[in-house]
């Protein structure tokens, strides 16, 4: 496409339009109200032909899905990091307080992985409790 010759051709617009295309075109990062509406034409094309040929939307929704994505996925791993430190302090405070026998320690850590897998992850602070004051 390139190196073809680009055509003038007549294009007559409504005044709010044109309005519309000069404010929009540097936005887009194009140089000219013709590039901006040839990416137009281009990016419609794809739209009304997505029906017949299933490579534009597709290709459209997964690049912004991906940005969700990565976005939430970098929030998480912010927030994993922050309680993963959190966790730390609190084992080593508690650690230092406690005096516990290598046997017993082994038994609590199968406990509780049984624990947090039979509730998917929601063991709460009463349950732990009640289970240390043997209710």
């Amino acid at each position: 496409m390139a190196e073809e010759n680009k055509k003038r051709i007549p294009l007559w617009l409504y005044p709010e339009t044109i309005k519309k295309t000069d404010e929009l075109f540097p936005k887009d990062n194009c140089k000219s109200r013709s590039e901006f509406i040839e990416k137009a034409i281009h990016f419609y094309s794809g739209y009304i032909t997505s029906g017949e040929n299933n490579k534009y939307l597709p290709s459209a929704i997964t690049s912004t899905l991906s940005g969700i994505v990565e976005s939430s996925e970098n929030r998480i791993a912010r927030l994993l990091f922050k309680l993963a430190v959190e966790m730390s302090m609190m084992m080593n405070v508690l650690a230092s307080t406690v005096e516990i026998d290598e046997t017993l320690l082994q038994k609590l850590r199968g406990k509780c992985i049984n624990d947090v897998k039979k509730t998917i992850g929601s063991v709460t602070f009463e349950e732990a409790v009640k289970y240390q004051k043997g209710k």
